[in-house]
């Protein structure tokens, strides 16, 4: 035990500790204060008080969970740190519950039940005194005895007493591998009671079923517990890690030779046991091997089924009468008080007379007037029209130029989080007559699939997206390699008809796509301006007074709504990560905030969410305003366009800020302004397509802020990724092309 004197010769200001506080301790004492905690890696500063101390002392350690009021018991030894003096470094941190009435409604009071408030906590104490958390534990109906609560209150303390238990102990069984408390709280909810024992007998489920934790995590967990290294599991658990890792980067598939390659790379795995645990993966139908192309189950099924699907639809009977198409144009130009030029009148017959079509083109070619025009016609006909797109911000945009009822393919197929299923696919197919699908280019193959499944033999499709766009965020490149099968009627839109005020960025947006050189215009009436900035901190200089002065008060956009910033990355000084953090600390930087995962969450916020969340039907790339946090039941409520979703505290990872995004996130989404950032130390990611997808975002308004050179360097990159993809083939029925060439350098 540390002294009581021993703690008084060390509070002296003596330049270093003496003999007697050097060594291993062990401290026993009350926690009083959490200074800081990080829910991911569980580094811990906290005071603690002891009756033989005079003073609280801080403790520094890793702790897997922590709450004011519990007892903290710490081995360790002291040190001095050079701003804050002595402290007491702890190498193991054990937490204890509080036994005593006071102790109790600090721990209550601290946050850790939802329910429970400062309020609550007096009030139970007060009632149940040194008994009140085992009644919470075995009999809870006594809870609605205290003013305030009631059965749902009741219930709702309960649960979340039970779930605390149960993550406290995955925390303190994972302690060390950087499984923070939202992971915790997702394996406990995915896995129940049972979680331990479950992540006992293959924790290579941790990477395949628990969002947020990846195959390093996994491994490293499985090791601890005793896994060999050469273990067939953890072959086999490798080899699907580095096939999903290929998805991420945009693959369908690997080749047999390579995969192998790989994973004796990153396992340090003999061959033998790599070969045999890939055997086992192909026959029990985890992995499919086609003509030597490694595929994971899914994606081999999606690619596989949207080849199906497409010609079953090419060569399944129209449900209606053909429309005649020389009659329905003219019909359609003098509804809309219009005349086509010539590729539109073409297009428009295109996709009124065959079966699928595909129409493509840049902004500003007429795209959305042909959407128009194709739902008018087919109104007229008393047909059913179906129009979606894969963000909900693309669906919002043609709902509003269409006048039509527009969803997501999410929210139109309607998935069931129970059965982890879609609502319509081939059981039950949609209802409609005609299918009309934009923004196509960022439709990846497994969402393709779904979608397709899920329509009817004899419906019309109409698939409408930008090619020069960049690529799906997802595997496989669904859109080229229909184009390229050329087993699909296709259009191409190329004159440019949207001439806004200034109209540069359209016109821009068509130079940059054919290698030329921006057009700058000095007319404060111009849509876009290129702002030069030598220096990231320059390039942040002139996006803040951007985004916080010049852009609101020219053209009247809101900087918490209006104003989207573009960067092509999410780390580093010009990342989406420190741009948020500057740009909040810009237009929000005051109010009450919940901190967690490294964030600071404040009302009023612009945030993302950044995966596909069923329950709460919210989608990746969904931006919404906080409007609301409640501290005692733990959630925060985040405005969706009207929709207000309830966020618990342990899973706001799933928000990220949304001032500023990745020039991929803003796929799907126009908005009224965009300020994108360009700049040399983008290099690896300086794109042709990568600049015109950002410039492409913006409706109204574009500021380009960064340097010349990164800008020609962006516009002279017009090398496309090569995506290991086997649709086209798949189209042709061509069994034998070569698959990793599929994706094509632009001419």
């Amino acid at each position: 035990m540390y002294k009581k004197d021993d703690w008084q010769r060390q509070k002296k200001k003596a330049p270093e500790p003496n003999k007697d506080v050097q060594g291993k301790h062990q401290i026993i004492g009350i926690v009083e204060n959490i200074v800081f905690r990080s829910e991911e890696t569980g580094y811990t500063v906290c005071t603690v008080k002891s009756p033989d101390m005079d003073s609280p002392i801080t403790v520094v350690g890793n702790c897997p969970a922590l709450w004011i009021g519990e007892t903290l018991e710490a081995t360790g030894e002291w040190v001095r740190h050079q701003r804050h003096g002595y402290q007491f470094q702890a190498s193991v941190i054990t937490c204890i519950p509080p036994t005593s009435a006071k102790g109790i409604e600090r721990y209550l009071a601290s946050g850790m039940i939802r329910g429970i408030g400062k309020v609550n906590a007096q009030r139970l104490v007060q009632a149940f005194g040194k008994d009140t958390l085992r009644i919470i534990e075995k009999e809870s109906k006594r809870l609605e005895e205290i003013e305030g609560i009631g059965p749902i209150r009741r219930q709702r303390i309960k649960e979340s007493w039970i779930e605390q238990k149960g993550v406290r102990d995955i925390m303190i069984f994972l302690q060390g591998h950087g499984i923070g408390n939202a992971q915790s709280a997702r394996i406990y909810r995915y896995y129940g009671s049972d979680a331990i024992n479950i992540i006992r007998e293959n924790p290579y489920r941790l990477a395949g079923e628990i969002w947020g934790i990846g195959f390093k995590t996994a491994d490293e967990v499985a090791i601890s517990i005793g896994m060999p290294m050469n273990s067939e599991l953890r072959a086999r658990a490798g080899l699907e890690h580095i096939l999903r890792t290929m998805t991420e980067e945009g693959h369908c598939f690997c080749s047999e030779p390579e995969l192998l390659l790989h994973a004796e790379a990153l396992l340090e795995i003999p061959v033998e046991t790599l070969t045999s645990a890939l055997k086992y993966e192909l026959d029990m139908g985890y992995l499919i091997n086609d003509m030597n192309k490694i595929y994971l189950a899914p994606i081999h099924a999606a690619e596989v089924g949207i080849a199906n699907k497409i010609n079953e639809l090419l060569t399944t009977p129209c449900s209606f009468k053909p429309i005649v198409a020389d009659k329905a144009v003219p019909w359609a130009e003098q509804r809309m008080n219009i005349s086509f030029a010539p590729k539109q009148a073409e297009a428009l017959a295109m996709a009124l007379s065959e079966k699928v079509s595909i129409m493509t083109g840049g902004p500003g070619v007429g795209k959305t007037t042909i959407i128009r025009a194709l739902v008018d016609i087919f109104g007229a006909r008393k047909l059913t029209v179906s129009l979606a797109a894969p963000t909900g911000r693309a669906a919002k945009r043609m709902e509003e130029a269409t006048l039509h009822e527009a969803k997501t393919i999410h929210r139109m197929l309607r998935f069931i989080p129970k059965l982890g299923r879609f609502e319509h696919g081939p059981g039950n197919l949609l209802k409609s007559d005609v299918f009309i699908l934009d923004e196509v280019s960022m439709i990846d193959v497994r969402l393709m699939y779904d979608f397709l499944s899920a329509l009817p033999g004899e419906a019309c499709l109409v698939l409408v997206g930008d090619t020069d766009q960049l690529p799906s965020v997802g595997p496989g490149n669904v859109l080229r390699d229909l184009i390229a099968s050329d087993s699909i009627p296709c259009m191409k839109l190329d004159m440019i008809f949207r001439q806004e005020t200034g109209g540069l960025i359209v016109r821009n947006a068509h130079r940059i796509n054919n290698g030329g050189r921006l057009e700058i215009s000095n007319d404060d009436k111009s849509d876009f301006f290129f702002i030069e900035s030598q220096n990231p901190d320059q390039v942040i200089a002139n996006m803040l007074n951007l985004v916080t002065d010049r852009i609101p008060k020219k053209f009247g956009f809101n900087p918490m709504t209006d104003v989207q910033v573009l960067t092509p990355m999410r780390k580093n000084m010009l990342g989406a990560d420190n741009l948020n953090a500057i740009l909040q600390n810009a237009l929000n930087p005051t109010g009450e905030c919940i901190e967690r995962f490294g964030r600071k969450y404040r009302i009023g916020d612009r945030v993302m969410q950044i995966r596909n969340n069923y329950d709460k039907d919210i989608f990746n790339g969904d931006i919404g305003l906080i409007s609301t946090a409640d501290q005692t039941d733990q959630e925060l409520t985040v405005d969706f366009d009207g929709r207000r979703i309830k966020y618990d505290f342990s899973d706001l990872d799933e928000l990220v800020h949304a001032y500023a995004c990745s020039i991929h996130k803003s796929q799907g989404s126009e908005y009224p302004s965009v300020v994108i950032l360009l700049a040399t130390q983008h290099y690896k990611l300086l794109q042709r397509n990568l600049l015109y997808t950002a410039l492409t975002r913006g409706r109204k308004l574009a500021c380009l802020v960064g340097s010349t050179k990164a800008v020609q360097m962006a516009i002279g990159n017009n090398e496309i990724r090569l995506r290991r993809t086997g649709l086209q083939a798949r189209l042709r029925g061509d069994s034998h092309i070569e698959y990793d060439t599929i994706d094509q350098q632009h001419e």
